[in-house]
């Protein structure tokens, strides 16, 4: 079964340009300006902008929807010290300094709406899924979290 996200963004091209090029997702579609969808193996994520109707309308209340909160996806990754370094390279945004949990090592990257994708790399056998022990690229590292949040 897929798991589906939807992320409120301010500009649908400009997320799907730090999504693919940044952490290695997939196209999928994109058939409107304020509507597109990318993966990453069973994860889609939808990129909605605010707007009149569709996922980025506003609620009955006249509430609009923003990006930026704190709710995010999460990411494994095999060396998080050298993608940290490789996003900083590139001009990507961070919430936070990389922090040191109990099983992990964490930190909160920005896409260019201020939506979070959480970097986590588990620093004890039991959070360590095989494929990290490959010397692949980092992107192709990156799994989806399915045990929830992190420490």
């Amino acid at each position: 079964m897929a798991a589906c996200f939807r992320y409120i963004v301010e500009d649908v091209a400009a997320a799907i340009d730090f999504y693919i090029k940044h952490l290695g997702f997939k196209f999928e579609m994109h058939p409107a300006p304020s509507f597109a969808e990318i993966s990453h193996g069973d994860m889609h994520l939808y990129f909605s902008q605010p707007g009149p109707r569709g996922g980025g309308a506003s609620m009955p209340s006249g509430e609009q929807q923003v990006p930026g909160g704190w709710n995010r996806i999460h990411l494994t990754v095999g060396n998080l010290d050298k993608v940290v370094e490789e996003l900083k390279s590139a001009g990507c945004r961070f919430r936070n300094e990389a922090i040191q949990g109990v099983g992990q090592k964490q930190i909160l990257l920005e896409d260019p709406s201020r939506n979070l994708i959480e970097l986590f790399e588990p620093n004890t056998a039991a959070y360590r899924p095989r494929d990290l022990e490959s010397e692949h690229s980092w992107r192709s590292l990156i799994t989806v979290s399915r045990t929830g949040g992190s420490e």
